[in-house]
């Protein structure tokens, strides 16, 4: 069970969970505001600052997975989503950053396992510089509709 907390604006909702990542400023990860939630970037960042899909290699560099880091940045949007009893079938639009369109093909595999064209949201993806951890390959933001 994930524990959140609400605060009512006049902007909506926010949403802000003691057991995910936290934010690196001041945002919550969700708010819903009209009928929608929309969701703060999210990357495959732990409750405990580590990574999903960055490993350390005994000479200490890092090997980084585009799969798992996709897989779990979805699996993170949907238990985020999951607090206002939504899933990942009430999302409408997704925007996918990644660092290196090199990985675009490995991110496209695992969103294909987990969306189709008929019923998916819509989604943008753009190359960015760089994301706020140098291991981060994908970073993605995602609004739904509010059950």
């Amino acid at each position: 069970m994930s524990h959140f907390k609400t605060t009512e604006g006049v902007n909506g909702t926010s949403f802000i969970f003691d057991e995910r990542a936290k934010a690196l400023a001041h945002y919550p990860h969700m708010r819903k505001a009209g009928g929608f939630l929309y969701v703060s970037g999210i990357s495959s960042r732990r409750p405990d600052n580590t990574y999903e899909g960055v490993s350390q290699n005994p000479d200490g560099t890092v090997t980084l997975d585009i799969k798992k880091q996709t897989a779990a940045v979805f699996s993170n949007i949907e238990a985020i989503l999951h607090a206002a009893g939504a899933n990942l079938s009430h999302v409408v639009d997704v925007t996918v950053f990644l660092v290196d369109m090199k990985d675009y093909g490995g991110m496209n595999e695992v969103y294909n396992s987990l969306f189709n064209a008929e019923t998916g949201p819509t989604r943008t993806t753009v190359a960015v510089h760089q994301l706020p951890n140098p291991n981060l390959l994908i970073e993605v933001k995602a609004v739904a509709v509010a059950p």
